[in-house]
């Protein structure tokens, strides 16, 4: 069984995520393989940008500060502090958002090494 951790904000590392384009990314991987062998969790940010994407995993994203918004195959959604977004596996999809920070959980952790990235 592995132990508890208490990641503080202030010492999150954050990484630009997205590539090139307008606005930005970031994003601070915080719970993955090395931590646990199912869901990994993170914090990311999106101020001005949009990220496409196809989601090789199941994700859930509870919107902690701005506005997020998630272009879906059936509309974008726009969500505020406090709401929560499912997407399922194969979702392809689109990040975006004004000075929103999100803090997000997916499964399985090990996505990369199944799909060889």
């Amino acid at each position: 069984m592995g132990k508890t951790v208490h990641f503080k904000r202030a010492e999150m590392t954050f990484e630009d995520f997205g590539g090139e384009g307008p606005g930005k990314g970031t994003i601070a991987r915080l719970v993955g393989p090395d931590l646990s062998k199912t869901m990994g969790a993170g914090i990311a940010t999106f101020d001005g940008c949009s990220i496409d994407w196809t989601v090789l995993y199941d994700e859930m994203i509870v919107v902690i500060e701005g506005t997020f918004r998630l272009g879906t195959p059936e509309g974008e959604i726009t969500a505020k502090p406090g709401d929560v977004i499912w997407v399922p596996e194969k979702t392809p999809i689109s990040y975006r958002g004004d000075k929103a920070v999100v803090c997000y959980a997916l499964y399985p952790v090990d996505w990369r090494k199944r799909h060889s990235l």
